[in-house]
């Protein structure tokens, strides 16, 4: 098992649809110890069906948006765990408003804020806090989207703020590299989740992914946590700074070759 004695922290588990329940389902199966956090009661409720079911019993309460909570989740966190050995971010957020309509009209100075602060820096934030009480060979990990490099309808500031994730994973990987802790993201496909369905026409995305990707289709939360159960492994002792795609391979097709076949 790839992950067998090791210790891993998921933020940002939503509900059973969540890309962070396929990567816990995946870590659970290669033998990590997991723990989750969760932003308030309310999510609580989805949180507490996935966490029996992989006999997860550390759930603690993190809003990503207070550093006074983010601080108080890893003082709780260490009374169970004084060490671990990963740190896997799934969070994202842009107000509803952001993800609907033309980019320069819609955008504002504070949707921009929040998109960045919650998307973004709370990947720093996490590894800040995180960093005393992480293992030599410790692995971070976030979750992007091909808005970071390219345009697509409605997402908007969240390309904005995937970019950012995207040069934050670089430079904690540079930051974090001299303590022997690797820093990595992965660029996912469009997967039908809580996040998703805030950007309009997401399902017109699915259809398009299908007829370019070279696969044909698009892919599963499960196929995401293998993917990142391998890169929070010793498997990937290597690899670090780096933007995974696990997207059927959308990214390198610029049109489906049958369309000039």
């Amino acid at each position: 098992m790839l992950l067998k004695g090791k210790k891993i922290l998921i933020s940002g588990l939503a509900n059973k649809y969540s890309i962070a329940a396929g990567i816990a389902h995946a870590m659970h199966r290669e033998g990590a110890e997991l723990a989750f956090t969760y932003q308030n009661e309310r999510l609580l409720k989805n949180l507490k069906p996935i966490a029996e079911d992989l006999n997860v019993d550390i759930l603690i309460e993190s809003d990503v948006s207070s550093d006074e909570s983010i601080e108080n989740s890893f003082k709780e966190l260490k009374k169970s765990w004084p060490k671990f050995d990963g740190l896997v971010h799934s969070i994202g957020f842009a107000p509803a408003d952001q993800l609907e309509g033309d980019f320069v009209d819609v955008t504002t100075r504070e949707g921009f804020k929040i998109a960045h602060d919650i998307s973004s820096y709370s990947f720093t934030a996490l590894a800040k806090s995180a960093k005393p009480m992480l293992n030599d060979g410790a692995a971070l990990l976030t979750l992007t989207y091909l808005g970071a490099i390219q345009t697509l309808p409605n997402y908007n500031v969240m390309g904005l703020a995937k970019a950012s994730l995207e040069a934050n994973t670089r430079f904690l990987a540079a930051s974090l590299g001299k303590d022997n802790i690797r820093v990595n993201a992965i660029s996912a496909g469009p997967i039908k989740t809580l996040a998703a369905s805030g950007v309009k026409n997401f399902r017109k995305m699915l259809t398009q992914h299908s007829s370019r990707a070279p696969l044909g289709r698009t892919v599963t939360t499960e196929e995401v946590g293998n993917a990142a159960a391998f890169l929070c492994s010793d498997y990937a002792s290597g690899i670090t700074g780096e933007i995974t795609y696990v997207d059927a391979g959308f990214n390198t097709a610029a049109m489906p070759l049958n369309e000039i076949e």
